[in-house]
């Protein structure tokens, strides 16, 4: 028993050398397609009715600006993946820049309940849109689809990735088709776009928006999680920063995009009230069945559940791997070749979690776990660069002012959050 050093600094443990090893089986293709599935799963399909409760006509800003402050971080991960592309990724920045190996399991741990608690909200909208075809309780719902994309992720990284990767193609031609048909219904996208501005004077707009952008953190989670599939990345010095800002990139367009046409087409307290709000949103712009969108919406949501399943197992092995949690977290199976026991203990947990709290408050917690761990990772990339300023050949490197604005831009929305919470004007 032991551990070695590997030459970018991380520290493996020695029991797991004879075990088998994760694949490198994904490419660009495969790496953005799950950034976009576990992405615009979490996203968009869940959240839109909460982001119109919060924030009305000007949820679109509230999408921007969030996708403004990802930009950051985003850019500090790609530089990091590329450095130190090992699963448990946010946990390998921290100790490589800190020297600290309680503060990098408990940043490792984080990202785990990051995962585990957005899969129990998207299983939650999931659950909204399968009660479109099948007329049973919630809870009975929200127990199949948990355990059946537990059996999905627990199959293969190459199969699961590849069945997740089929359904962000539906997920995404789905929103595609939604905001084609806000483009045919007529010019009020365009004529309506003066109403997405707000007034400055107006303190409670202000928390509304402010309320909103919380949750669109929650709907941009996802592009992360590619720095932890590294070790099943081929050429993850070059690919894992691509996927991260092509993720990035396609996500924002569709989400400020398919917003604005929900909202012009369907009165936000409507959108609020709705189980299955994207359905509603095609059946007032097409006459068709809601069950077409609902279809989709399903797909999409089942998407977002199998990756952050994949990823949370991934960051479990990783830090078994480092030696910082027991060594059954690391072991993977002989035959699916994939860390059987963190994805058990990943689903079990993602059921429990489902179960007990409603979706609103699972967002809410996950995007205030996510700005503190983007918050650390942005403050290690400011450490590395100042004592290794040499990145390594091919490998992205961001402009020195970004890893600080990442970090300044996370703990301002912490701030304003708890703000909002002890003065009472939470949305």
């Amino acid at each position: 028993m032991g551990h070695v050093v590997t030459d970018s600094g991380v520290t493996l443990d020695t029991r797991a050398a004879s075990k088998p090893a994760l694949k490198r089986a994904l490419s660009l293709s495969h790496a953005t397609l799950y950034g976009l599935g576990v992405t615009i799963g979490a996203g968009i399909y869940v959240l839109i009715g909460a982001a119109a409760s919060r924030a009305g006509m000007y949820a679109p800003l509230a999408f921007i600006g969030a996708a403004m402050l990802m930009g950051l971080s985003g850019a500090s991960f790609a530089e990091l993946a590329g450095r130190l592309p090992v699963a448990a990724g946010e946990a390998a920045y921290v100790r490589k820049a800190f020297d600290s190996r309680r503060l990098a399991t408990a940043v490792g741990l984080l990202v785990v309940g990051i995962a585990i608690v957005s899969a129990a909200a998207i299983s939650i909208g999931s659950a909204g849109y399968l009660g479109v075809f099948i007329a049973l309780p919630q809870p009975l719902l929200v127990i199949a689809i948990v355990l059946a994309m537990g059996l999905v992720a627990a199959w293969g990284v190459r199969e699961s990735v590849s069945f997740a990767a089929a359904m962000t193609l539906i997920e995404v031609a789905g929103l595609v088709v939604l905001i084609a048909a806000g483009a045919a219904s007529g010019p009020e996208l365009i004529i309506r776009l003066p109403e997405v501005i707000p007034p400055l004077d107006d303190r409670s707009i202000l928390a509304g928006i402010m309320g909103t952008a919380l949750l669109a953190v929650f709907a941009f989670i996802g592009f992360e999680g590619l720095a932890n599939i590294a070790e099943e990345v081929r050429e993850p010095h070059r690919t894992l920063p691509r996927a991260i800002f092509l993720t990035l990139v396609i996500s924002t367009a569709l989400y400020v995009l398919v917003v604005w046409v929900a909202l012009v087409t369907v009165p936000h307290d409507e959108l609020t009230r709705s189980p299955a709000p994207l359905a509603l949103v095609f059946e007032r712009l097409t006459g068709a069945s809601p069950r077409t969108m609902g279809g989709i919406a399903l797909v999409a949501t089942l998407n977002g559940i199998i990756v952050q399943i994949i990823m949370s197992s991934r960051v479990l092995y990783g830090l078994a791997q480092q030696g910082d949690l027991p060594a059954v977290f690391a072991n993977v199976h002989q035959v699916t070749r994939t860390p059987m026991f963190a994805t058990v203990v990943t689903t079990v947990l993602i059921l429990v979690l489902a179960l007990a709290f409603p979706l609103h408050q699972l967002a809410d917690f996950t995007s205030r776990i996510t700005l503190i761990v983007f918050a650390a990772v942005n403050l290690s990339l400011v450490r590395i660069k100042l004592r290794s300023p040499d990145a390594a050949t091919g490998v992205y490197v961001a402009p020195g002012w970004v890893p600080w604005a990442g970090f300044a831009s996370c703990v301002a929305l912490l701030a304003g959050d708890i703000a909002l919470i002890l003065g009472g004007s939470r949305p």
